[in-house]
């Protein structure tokens, strides 16, 4: 069997990173964190991982800051955002940069966001 593909997921609403976490850890190594801040710390100790999808609001560094800060270091990652709010300026900017691969919205689609990672890796 291959080695499963390292998945960092950012939010800060627990019960999202436990939903998230229950949904794809049989077909991902899932790590989360709970805050931008966090996801960069983790990062840094993960070499593995190749996809990260964060929440978009979050208090202290939102989504597309935090995949700034984390595409400047990490380029070779495919990041995604998740948003339970319509596409904002931001996103469109950071999609059209190609910063972000794609965005997802809340509630996620768990087949959307395989297939996502699955087309993001294949390249």
């Amino acid at each position: 069997m291959s080695e499963k593909i390292t998945l960092l997921y950012v939010d800060d609403e627990p019960v999202n990173l436990m939903l998230f976490e229950i949904n794809f850890k049989n077909t991902y190594s899932v790590l989360k964190a709970a805050s931008g801040l966090e996801g960069l710390q983790i990062l840094k100790e993960h070499p593995e991982i190749s996809v990260v999808i964060s929440d978009m609001k979050m208090p202290g560094m939102n989504g597309i800051e935090f995949i700034r800060k984390a595409h400047a270091d990490y380029p070779q990652i495919v990041f995604f955002i998740l948003t339970g709010y319509d596409i904002t300026r931001e996103i469109a900017d950071a999609l059209n940069e190609r910063l972000i691969h794609k965005y997802f919205s809340k509630p996620f689609n768990i087949r959307e966001i395989e297939k996502a990672i699955a087309e993001a890796l294949s390249v």
